[in-house]
């Protein structure tokens, strides 16, 4: 890498620490506070499905701390055993939010969609890109950037996913959200805190499609750098 992609890179590597640092406390905090509906994550997803008449969805749990995620291949909203067997305010909110995905799989959320579309490409890209990127840069200071134009493309299908994840997250945010407060799951002191625990959760995403977007620029102006020598 080149300085400019390293102090990039390192800025970024600095607010996402941050960020994860702000998601990991308020976690915690709000994993300690008991939901007055006394219902554990587990039992939160399955309302939620049922709610939402969707019976063909399992609830799962998984190792990992923050482990959580849907996967629309098999139907299964997984969840960390902190949230799967905890009726907290954090385990009420991180399982109506994967199950907000779940969601948007049964009513054919565009851009989820278009995300799951794009899975095939990405590990494909993930697979390489590093490796192009890098050959890449070397042999554009010697005046032959196209390999470097490989790995920019490679690199691009990266950060359309990221971008596209954007939306996905947020919605499902948004579904959870509505559903915890109708449903009076939350009450009118739990939702607030609910509500910052997605926030700070969406914001981790929101800071990686940033830094993809200024790496890949950053390798377009060493792309474009290159062309110029010749």
């Amino acid at each position: 890498m080149t300085p400019s992609i390293w102090l990039v890179s390192l800025v970024f590597i600095g607010i996402s620490m941050l960020v994860s640092a702000i998601l990991k406390s308020r976690f915690n905090a709000f994993s300690k506070i008991p939901l007055q509906a006394r219902l554990t994550g587990k039992e939160v997803a399955e309302k939620m499905l049922r709610e939402n008449g969707i019976y063909d969805v399992k609830v799962v749990s998984v190792p990992g701390f923050l482990s959580d995620h849907y996967n629309p291949a098999n139907k299964t909203i997984n969840l960390s055993p902190e949230v799967y067997n905890n009726y907290s305010i954090a385990a009420a909110a991180v399982a109506a939010h994967e199950t907000g995905h779940a969601v948007q799989h049964a009513t054919a959320y565009a851009w989820l969609t278009l995300r799951s579309k794009l899975v095939p490409a990405v590990q494909f890209s993930s697979t390489i890109v590093n490796w192009v990127l890098l050959i890449g840069v070397i042999m554009a200071s010697s005046g032959n950037p196209t390999l470097l134009l490989v790995g920019i493309v490679l690199f691009a299908v990266t950060v359309l996913f990221s971008v596209i994840t954007l939306p996905v997250e947020f919605d499902a945010s948004r579904r959870a959200l509505a559903w915890l407060n109708h449903t009076n799951v939350t009450n009118r002191e739990e939702y607030p805190k609910a509500k910052n625990a997605l926030t700070w959760a969406a914001m981790t995403y929101v800071v990686a499609a940033l830094a993809a977007i200024a790496t890949l620029v950053q390798y377009i102006l060493i792309y474009m750098g290159g062309r110029n020598r010749n």
